[in-house]
């Protein structure tokens, strides 16, 4: 019987993160120039999803993605070598022009629900403690709150 790999992050079991980790690099797949993301937070809303425009590593059939504060997320190496994927999707996916991994993702639409936060796939970093991806049926429970939070403000029925 073949194996399915939903994603390395939860194929074996889930590890704890670190309550006081303060975040890591990410770094693309390149063998040399690799790109480099530093991020300075730990992730919120690691999760595990069908996104079909996503990253994914080789063979698995899942995405991994996490949400971190725009501002707590710098490219520290290599800028030059990233693209945006699709410049109309609401998300701007930037990918290494050379290997293809997505490094982060950024919402520039400040009426967006999710402006102010990076999409970022903790898998690229070999530091250890990153909160632990969740696997859903939809977005995690909080980004599925953070929409009906922003759309309830946004048509008045919510005070702001």
């Amino acid at each position: 019987m073949a194996t399915m790999s939903i994603h390395p992050a939860v194929d074996n079991g889930v590890r704890p993160g670190s309550p006081n980790f303060a975040g890591g690099t990410l770094v693309c797949k390149c063998a040399s120039n690799p790109v480099e993301v530093s991020v300075t937070s730990q992730c919120a809303y690691n999760h595990v999803c069908g996104c079909t425009k996503c990253w994914k590593p080789a063979g698995a059939l899942f995405s991994q993605v996490a949400v971190v504060p725009r501002d707590k997320l710098r490219v520290s190496k290599n800028a030059d070598k990233l693209k945006v994927v699709d410049a109309n999707a609401a998300i701007q996916r930037y990918a290494c022009k050379d290997c293809g991994v997505h490094m982060y993702g950024r919402i520039e639409n400040t009426k967006h629900p999710f402006y102010g936060f990076d999409f970022i796939h903790t898998e690229l970093s070999k530091d250890q403690g990153w909160a632990p991806p969740e696997p859903y049926d939809c977005l995690s429970p909080g980004l599925m709150d953070a929409i009906a939070t922003h759309v309830a403000k946004a048509s008045g029925a919510l005070a702001a």
